[in-house]
């Protein structure tokens, strides 16, 4: 089949959440995405969304058009490697926030990925590996401004069969968010798995303070458990002498820089977030890596595209989505997203990402379309 690519089309989405959102020392408003189509000869096209950046929609989408889109135009679509190559110099200019770079490549990438897997008529998790086609799901909650109790949240939440939930701590000192966990702990019952996670909220004493009080609660992993300005090796110390499980990568931009988290022992899981890290391809590197060091994989939101990375490989462990209320845009837009049972998503054998959009949804909240030809 003929994938000499002919043009490239993008849709800004912007949707505005019901509430203010707050972790440890951030907030979100917005819920954000690219629409991505890439455009054949054949008439095959390839579709995909990806990247949660809000600020930062605009200038994403212009570089996808002005840097990356002149150097894919004419291009074979199915030489994804060299298409990614080719992109990478969108991330070179080190006055711009290199992230920006990463979302416009990784929009790319991801939607090469879904045009290469529909002209070989096979989904997407079996051209990555296949090892199975449904993956378990937990969720994100234990916001600081809920207007749940915590009683009310976990109960709410294994009644609609999540398989366990992330629960946000770092705001707080240790013993009391260590409270709150046990909290959750309590009402979520023994079969329900619960993580918690910092975002590089606590120094690293006060992790290993929580860690200690919280050790024997059956914790899946303490996420980002400590600040940014050497978390590599705080968060080694938080498993060495904190004696619990960590997990990190999602503010990594690169497949070698969760290498050096893996060689340093920081890490037990890795989220690495291919849509913050210039695709799947550069995702499928970190991965390979992990597995080498005995290090399972996770991934940092964007459903969409860790549904199908993590159910292809054997040290894949939990897909993470939020509530539709946080995030409308998994909810929402696509219109055959998969029923949660039993805590697991069954994707489906249709060919590439299989996401069909619905339409009208998106161009609610559509706040601009632009095409390169």
């Amino acid at each position: 089949m003929n994938l000499k690519i002919v043009a490239l089309e993008t849709e800004q989405i912007r949707v505005p959440l019901d509430r203010v959102y707050k972790g440890s020392h951030y907030k979100m408003t917005h819920r954000s995405t690219i629409i991505t189509r890439i455009y054949t000869e054949s008439g095959l096209v390839g579709e995909a969304y990806a990247g949660d950046e809000d600020a930062g929609l605009a200038e994403i989408d212009k570089i996808i058009h002005e840097e990356i889109a002149p150097k894919l135009l004419g291009e074979d679509g199915g030489s994804i490697e060299r298409c990614w190559d080719l992109a990478r110099p969108a991330t070179w200019d080190i006055l711009r926030d290199r992230r920006l770079g990463l979302v416009a490549t990784a929009s790319v990438d991801l939607t090469l990925w879904d045009l290469f897997a529909k002209s070989l008529s096979t989904p997407l998790y079996k051209l990555w590996g296949g090892f199975r086609n449904w993956i378990p799901v937990i969720t994100i909650g234990g916001y600081y401004n809920s207007e749940m109790s915590i009683q009310e949240e976990v109960e709410s939440l294994v009644e609609q069969g999540f398989a366990g939930m992330k629960f946000k701590i770092g705001g707080l000192t240790p013993k009391e968010d260590a409270a709150r966990f046990r909290q959750a702990r309590k009402y979520g019952g023994d079969n329900f798995r619960i993580a918690v996670d910092a975002n590089q909220g606590y120094s690293l004493p006060e992790a290993i303070e929580f860690s200690h009080i919280v050790r024997d609660d059956d914790l899946l992993w303490f996420e980002e458990p400590c600040q940014w300005q050497n978390d590599k090796r705080a968060m080694r110390d938080v498993r060495y002498l904190g004696g619990v499980r960590v997990c990190a990568g999602q503010t990594e931009f690169s497949a070698a820089a969760c290498r050096d988290l893996m060689e340093i022992g920081a890490i037990d899981f890795c989220n690495f977030d291919s849509s913050w890290s210039g695709g799947p391809t550069e995702w499928r590197r970190a991965a390979a890596t992990a597995h080498l060091y005995d290090v399972q994989m996770a991934h940092h939101e964007e459903p969409q595209a860790a549904s199908h990375l993590l159910a292809s490989i054997p040290h894949g462990t939990y897909l993470e989505f939020f509530h539709k209320t946080r995030d409308p845009i998994w909810h929402n837009m696509i219109a055959n997203r998969p029923a949660l049972k039993n805590g697991s998503i069954t994707l489906s054998d249709a060919p590439g990402l299989g996401w069909e959009l619905d339409r009208e949804y998106a161009g609610k909240y559509r706040i601009n379309t632009r095409r390169s030809e």
